[in-house]
């Protein structure tokens, strides 16, 4: 049985812990009318009994399994980036404190929000952080077993394909320097490589599987520069993307717009502004980078606008301008069903 029983509120605000959770409640007016701290096995049992109303929370590991938890309750719950909430922490922090902020950030009407994901999105995007960790930790490997070997004068080329081929045979050459200890030490760690490229392969494949089996992926991938991984990150992060209003909010979201710092009537742009999902930002890039170089130009209208661009702009930033083209056209993809990409020649005077 609840000690603490809710009181009619227009806004909730909870600041999230692993195992205590403090609740402000607010009224319509934006003031405080309850302050409450609830265990995990509680929280429910006290929304539960409360008059729906907005629940508020941080994003941050767990916000996304309460809100969805708080939603099959009846109340409309909202999300809101730690950022955007810090300006409302009035003198000194604690946690009630910041309950209370998040309670009165939720009341603005101009706040921005985070979109609350399905479970699915929440597996698939599980799966490009294992592949992104395994990814980064054989680069890691690499560098370490490459410069290992330069202590015995011994230099291999860059890049995973070379080192692979190149390894095995630095392994088993007994004209070179390395010592028996050194040699027994780096065939185990091509032994733990083998088994972190196994895994990489294993996950790559399973996010291939998700891609084909999505509508939604699979017109994405019509598009150039798309292939699954940004494919199945794009309907992870985004979902529908309704929560964009236009193409430009979402390549906004992906940092791929200017920062601006603007006065006095003069406008100044600055270099893209990196916020957001960095993740799938990277991905984009890595997509248009390889659309820059291998696209047929003569069979698609983007290749005489990179022609363009090319002949006015530095290669990177073609590059990025080509990824927000893309970040664009994957919106108006996204909130019209059934659309795709439409392969059109270039228009030639």
């Amino acid at each position: 049985m609840l000690r603490n029983k809710p009181q009619p509120a227009a806004v909730f605000g909870i600041d999230i812990g692993k195992n205590v959770f403090h609740v402000v409640a607010t009224d319509a007016g934006g003031r405080v009318i309850q302050k409450v701290k609830l265990r995990r096995d509680t929280l429910l049992q006290f929304f539960d009994t409360a008059q729906r109303a907005t629940v508020a929370m941080e994003a941050c590991p767990g916000s996304q399994w309460l809100a969805r938890k708080l939603q099959q309750l009846g109340h409309v719950v909202r999300v809101i980036p730690a950022q955007f909430v810090k300006p409302y922490v009035k003198s000194n922090k604690n946690d009630i404190i910041d309950a209370e902020a998040i309670a009165e950030a939720a009341s603005r009407p101009a706040m921005r929000f985070v979109e609350i994901k399905s479970e699915a999105q929440v597996d698939i995007q599980a799966l490009h952080r294992i592949r992104d960790q395994k990814v980064a930790l054989r680069t890691q490997l690499v560098c370490q077993m490459r410069a290992f070997c330069l202590e015995y004068g011994i230099a291999i080329h860059q890049g995973i394909g070379k080192f692979k081929a190149d390894f095995p045979r630095v392994l088993t050459d007994e004209g070179n320097d390395l010592t028996p200890m050194m040699r027994h030490t780096l065939r185990r760690l091509f032994e733990d490589f083998g088994h972190i490229e196994h895994r990489i392969t294993e996950i790559t494949r399973e996010i291939e599987a998700l891609a084909a089996s999505d509508e939604r992926a699979r017109r994405l991938m019509t598009v150039p520069g798309i292939g699954p991984l940004v494919a199945t990150a794009f309907v992870a992060s985004a979902g529908n993307a309704s929560q964009f209003r236009r193409a430009k909010d979402l390549a906004a979201w992906l940092g791929l717009v200017p920062r601006e710092h603007s006065t006095g009537g003069k406008t100044t742009l600055l270099g893209i502004s990196k916020r957001g999902n960095h993740y799938l930002r990277r991905l984009l890039i890595h997509g248009a980078r390889s659309c820059v170089m291998h696209l047929n130009r003569t069979s698609d209208r983007l290749g005489s606008w990179l022609t363009g661009l090319e002949k006015r702009m530095h290669a990177n930033k073609v590059t990025v301008a080509l990824a927000a083209k893309i970040a664009r056209v994957a919106w108006v993809i996204l909130t019209r069903p059934g659309l795709t990409y439409e392969r059109r020649l270039p228009a030639f005077p």
